[in-house]
């Protein structure tokens, strides 16, 4: 046997339950100032998040919610048209001692637009804002999603108008993406491409200009060729009027970063039972440690579970091939099983004489049937309908098994994690059968979340 192959068995096996994640104490703890919700993309951040907001301020406080998924999802479940860059108040929050919640989306443009209007003068803002290469950087550069959703969430901390901050974070790929994009962007920003081009106006004069032609004009000649002579102005032009923002842009990165590393903060990392979800969720996990940020646990969405769990999988196929065998005898009952369907046309009277015919006499407006006679008639009429019982049963049995194979597929994902991972407490919400889309589904989000809702036949 492999190496790999026993790693897999024994995680296979049995491990301790995880420790259970309290989500009510981590929502009244007045020192927990922001939480992020963070983990792979569909696994459930969004609903997550807005759960925890509604939750939190129906418990008292006073919370903003900060997404950045396009569909607008958020929105729609807390009964507002819309969701920009400015908080709004979210009305219907419940509880005698509720406070208040408000919700907004990244607009990663506008976001970067308020930065040069904060940090530049107004002709300076305006040549930044009107720059070609400022729309493109703004708008898509590799990066700056996860970079603006940090810098709103500095913002928003700044303000100290809320006393609890949610961030649903985008959609990566990867923990590197949201967790290295401020640093990713200062570093471009501080990077040799950048501080070539700032060099003519840096140098200025005479020198400035010997510089640019005798350096600058071999690289700007080579790069004019690769990007466009237009681009490179426009880049040049740019990093002109960006000089003196340059810092702050360093600056406020490192602030963002001791930021999510302060006791304040708390990460919630979220997954599905699933393999990848729980495989990217471990990465984040073991991330998180390393860069030393506080995490708080994991939410396990979308859990499946079974009212009736004592019957197994194996038990419930063996029923259902059972049911539709050929000439089965019910020993308990004592009566003959169905034969094939195939055979009910030649049943004889003999083989099908019915216990008690009173049950099926016809009625006065029914024709007897010439052949067969009138007791292989009703008996046959029976059988046919006992036959959509049985595989009805049948087909549900089979149905129970494959959800039963779902559940225990489930739980060693479960077990796998907890194996690697058993510090890390885990709360879990049972799957829906539906997408949430208002308040009172996020409640109802909240309430499992707080309770942990173990599904029915989940360990």
């Amino acid at each position: 046997m492999t190496q790999g192959t026993d790693a897999d068995t024994a995680t296979d096996r049995a491990t301790a339950p995880a420790p259970a994640l309290d989500t009510d104490a981590l929502l009244d703890d007045p020192g927990i100032r922001i939480v992020v919700c963070c983990g792979s993309g569909g696994v459930g951040k969004t609903t997550t998040a807005a759960a925890l907001g509604v939750r939190a301020a129906e418990r008292g406080r006073k919370v903003v919610v900060l997404t950045i998924d396009p569909a607008r999802r958020l929105a729609q479940s807390m009964g507002i048209d819309s969701l920009d860059n400015i908080p709004r108040r979210v009305s219907g929050i419940d509880g005698e001692s509720a406070g208040e919640l408000h919700a907004m989306m990244l607009d990663m443009k506008r976001t970067f637009d308020e930065i040069v209007e904060a940090h530049a003068d107004g002709e300076r803002a305006r040549a930044i804002l009107e720059n070609p290469f400022y729309q493109s950087l703004s708008a898509g550069f590799a990066g700056t999603q996860e970079y603006m959703a940090m810098e709103k969430l500095g913002q928003l901390r700044a303000r100290n108008a809320w006393d609890l901050i949610i961030v649903d974070t985008p959609p990566s790929r990867s923990a590197l993406d949201f967790l290295d994009a401020p640093k990713r962007l200062g570093s471009f920003l501080d990077g040799k491409f950048i501080k070539l081009l700032m060099a003519p106006a840096k140098m200025g004069g005479r020198a400035g200009m010997k510089f640019l032609n005798v350096g600058m004009s071999m690289m700007t000649g080579t790069l004019g060729k690769l990007l466009g002579g237009q681009f490179l102005r426009d880049v040049q032009t740019f990093v002109a009027a960006m000089d003196t923002m340059f810092g702050g842009f360093r600056t406020r990165a490192d602030a963002t970063y001791k930021l999510l590393q302060a006791p304040g903060t708390a990460f919630l990392v979220v997954a599905t039972p699933e393999r990848d979800a729980l495989r990217e969720a471990a990465y984040f996990v073991e991330r998180l440690a390393a860069e030393e940020m506080p995490l708080a646990g994991l939410v396990l969405n979308r859990v499946h579970g079974s009212d009736a769990a004592r019957l197994s999988a194996e038990l419930a196929l063996a029923a259902a091939e059972n049911l539709d065998g050929v000439g089965i005898v019910d020993q308990t009952a004592g009566k003959a099983g169905l034969r094939d369907p195939a055979d009910w046309s030649v049943v004889s009277p003999e083989a099908v004489a019915d216990p008690d015919p009173s049950e099926h006499e016809d009625t006065e407006d029914r024709e007897p049937d010439p052949e067969p006679a009138p007791e292989v008639a009703t008996r046959t009429e029976t059988v046919t309908e006992d036959a959509s019982v049985e595989q009805l049963t049948a087909g549900l049995l089979r149905l129970h098994a494959e959800r039963m194979q779902v559940v225990a597929r489930e739980q060693r994902t479960r077990d796998r994690f907890t194996a690697l991972h058993p510090e890390v407490a885990v709360t879990q919400v049972a799957a829906l059968p539906g997408d949430v889309h208002d308040l009172a589904g996020l409640r109802a989000i909240g309430h499992r979340l707080a309770t942990g809702s173990t599904p029915a036949g989940a360990a």
